[in-house]
């Protein structure tokens, strides 16, 4: 039986690492549970797994507890989300929280020596050098749970100490992967939210469209592998029924392949080194028939140029790109700015922002607000 925090229950990866716990209640125990405003729904999974510990980071007001849920301890603001990293009694740490608020969560948890599932790419796009070492302290492996970097954590787990020569990140290309880069730039935010393979969340299914995912994903790789960006490279594979892959020095190439489905990746993590039933169909290689690959396009998809730069620039770099980001995607869903213009704001912001550095947390939670600032002032300016 193995105990689990989730934080971030309520969305997409939480409520599928439920369903595991669910469909395996004999190995998993629930002890903890964060949301951020879905009241209702955490109150649903709370009468469900009966955790000791909920959280609601950002409740309406006035909101009061159902009664019948009177055997579980409820914490509200974002100071629950520590307590459920670290005082919760829990083997292991599953981290889906949305944005550079992950960072500290995933600290904190590798700080009380758990072990961390991480499904919150800006812990190590903001903070990588700093997560790696709180990991290496801890004495316990980031266990990944995107699927990219699962796929790349499982070929290298049958590489039998082989150093990897080259990671190839796979990437669906999502809606506008065909489009002329002027083309993509006018695009509207209901050809955005059209991704042609996951059901996301809408930032995230923006940051595929731009590629902005895929580019936070390469400063990802390159700390949880220990990967040079050169050594990255960007595949474009419109089925994305190859996860990722690896090549070596051999020139052998291994790669993790599978139907889209994230309970894959999330079992993975939950149960590792073991493999257990997910409920998703098996790959059917004769049903699919073929599979494509493609370059990457850093003319098209500026995103993919930025992050090598940004890995390059070293400092805070990385974490301009992640919060200027934010606000960018925040922006054009208001519909506010043009989808091209996300690109701009983020370069604009790393313009305005060169050598900050990144020492400590506080220095990278300085650098996400003056990102920020960057990014709000010049869209301002646009309009």
């Amino acid at each position: 039986m193995r105990r689990i925090s989730i934080l971030g229950s309520t969305g997409s990866i939480g409520t599928q690492a439920l369903e595991l716990v669910r469909l395996h209640p004999d190995r998993f125990q629930v002890t903890a549970l964060t949301a951020h405003r879905q009241a209702d729904r955490l109150f649903e999974q709370v009468r469900e797994f009966r955790p000791a510990f909920a959280c609601l980071t950002d409740p309406a007001p006035g909101l009061t507890i159902p009664d019948d849920l009177s055997f579980c301890e409820f914490a509200f603001g974002p100071g629950g989300l520590k307590t459920a990293a670290t005082q919760a009694e829990a083997d292991m740490v599953l981290v889906s929280i949305v944005g550079i608020a992950g960072l500290q969560s995933v600290m904190d948890a590798l700080g009380a020596g758990r072990q961390v599932l991480l499904a919150n790419k800006e812990a190590l796009v903001t903070g990588g050098h700093l997560v790696t070492e709180a990991a290496r302290k801890c004495g316990k492996p980031l266990l990944p749970v995107d699927s990219e970097h699962s796929a790349i954590f499982q070929c290298l787990q049958g590489a039998m100490g082989n150093p990897a020569e080259k990671l190839l990140l796979t990437a669906s290309g999502g809606p506008f992967r065909t489009w002329k880069k002027e083309d993509i730039r006018r695009a509207t935010r209901e050809q955005a939210l059209r991704h042609p393979n996951w059901a996301m969340g809408a930032k995230i299914t923006i940051d595929s469209a731009t590629m902005f995912n895929k580019a936070l994903e390469i400063m990802e790789a390159r700390w949880l592998f220990d990967m040079p960006a050169e050594k990255i490279q960007v595949v474009v594979h419109p089925q994305s029924i190859v996860h990722s892959a690896v090549v070596f020095a051999d020139g052998a190439v291994l790669a993790q392949l599978g139907v889209p489905d994230m309970r894959v990746p999330i079992q993975l993590a939950m149960a590792y080194p073991e493999r257990l039933d997910t409920g998703c169909r098996p790959l059917d290689l004769f049903a699919i028939g073929q599979l494509t690959f493609e370059k990457g396009d850093p003319e098209r998809f500026p995103a993919l140029r930025l992050a090598g730069e940004c890995l390059a620039a070293g400092g805070a770099a990385c974490t301009v790109l992640n919060g200027a980001n934010e606000e960018a995607v925040a922006a054009f869903l208001a519909g506010q700015i043009t989808f091209g213009q996300i690109t701009d704001a983020v370069e604009a912001a790393l313009e305005a922002l060169p050598g900050l550095p990144a020492d400590s947390l506080e220095d990278i939670f300085e650098a996400d607000r003056a990102a920020r600032r960057a990014a709000r002032d010049w869209l301002g300016r646009q309009n």
